[in-house]
């Protein structure tokens, strides 16, 4: 059974949920609205990115956060709000620059990049379970991002597209882009481990 989540967490996960769901949705009308492609080649043209995935995951969790009394697992908690803060910190420090959004697209590209992120963070922080936090728990804060590459690696080895510059073998080296991948993850592991750390930090 997990750790009980009390009612003023359990609101704020659903608001979180909705903030998140709200921007993937507005995000694929915005795509739709620009695009030429039917709603189903949008929403699968969408599902190559790890932002819209892993923003899809926070609303799925989140939901269940509001409404399951017995909350959710601290490992997969902490692991998934370091994975949407990379999402944030990725995009300001890397990716922000390569796609001008307008109207719709400007303020779903800042829930999903930005408003998502740090809500995230500060509900983590303030109410997500997080006592029972390990070391061995590390391997599962770079599960879903492994699981993502190979998923995205899979999808550009198939048809020639790579959704991000830095892992986009068909303008870098293997070797380049291993290297890059590889940094991604040491970056979580270090992640996880501060996680960690203010977990047993609570604990005391």
């Amino acid at each position: 059974m997990f750790p009980a989540l009390t009612p003023p967490a359990r609101v704020t996960a659903g608001l979180i949920a909705l903030l998140a769901a709200g921007s993937v949705v507005a995000r694929y009308v915005y795509d739709l609205g620009v695009g030429t492609e039917s709603p189903s080649e949008t929403i699968w043209d969408l599902a190559r990115f790890f932002t819209l995935l892993t923003n899809t995951l926070v609303a799925i969790t989140f939901t269940v956060a509001a409404f399951r009394r017995d909350g959710i697992g601290a490992p997969w908690a902490a692991a998934l709000t370091l994975a949407i803060v990379l999402v944030g910190a990725v995009y300001h420090t890397l990716l922000s620059g390569l796609v001008a959004f307008t109207g719709l697209g400007w303020w779903a590209d800042q829930g999903l990049h930005t408003a998502v992120p740090i809500a995230c963070l500060l509900w983590w922080l303030a109410f997500a379970p997080k006592r029972t936090l390990r070391y061995g728990d590390l391997p599962m804060f770079i599960m879903w991002p492994c699981v993502y590459v190979a998923y995205a690696l899979g999808r550009g080895a198939s048809d020639g597209v790579y959704p991000y510059p830095f892992m986009d073998l068909t303008t870098l080296t293997a070797a380049a882009v291993a290297t890059n991948l590889v940094g991604l993850v040491i970056t979580l592991l270090i992640g996880g481990v501060i996680f960690v750390m203010i977990g047993r930090f609570a604990d005391r």
